[in-house]
């Protein structure tokens, strides 16, 4: 995992990504279980199923934590998803692959957490 934050740092659209203290204030008041569990639920209508109608337009630029850590991590769209972490468009995503993006989303965020 430590490659993929690598490669994201160096781009400057992926790191201009921060959670604002609102954003730090909702993890903290809802914790981080709750907060992986939405993420488990947006990947799971937002970017798990094999065709999504407004791929590259799924996933808002703000109103929740989970949002700003897929543009972070380029785990937004099937696009991004595709460049960044080479899972193929077209397919459903499999169990671990979900899994993979809740576990990045999640680990950006503790990240931010700490800063």
């Amino acid at each position: 995992m430590t490659e993929i934050f690598e490669k994201l740092a160096k781009s400057e659209f992926r790191s201009k990504f921060n959670l604002k203290q609102k954003d730090k204030d909702y993890i903290k008041q809802k914790g981080l279980d709750t907060i992986r569990r939405h993420a488990c639920d947006f990947i799971s209508k937002r970017l798990a199923p094999a065709v999504i109608a407004n791929d590259g337009k799924q996933t808002p630029m703000k109103g929740h934590p989970v949002f700003i850590a897929q543009h972070a991590t380029a785990t937004c769209c099937r696009g991004c998803l595709y460049k960044w972490h080479r899972i193929e468009k077209g397919t459903e995503l499999t169990a671990s692959q979900r899994e993979y993006v809740v576990n990045i989303i999640m680990e950006w965020i503790k990240r931010q957490l700490k800063s």
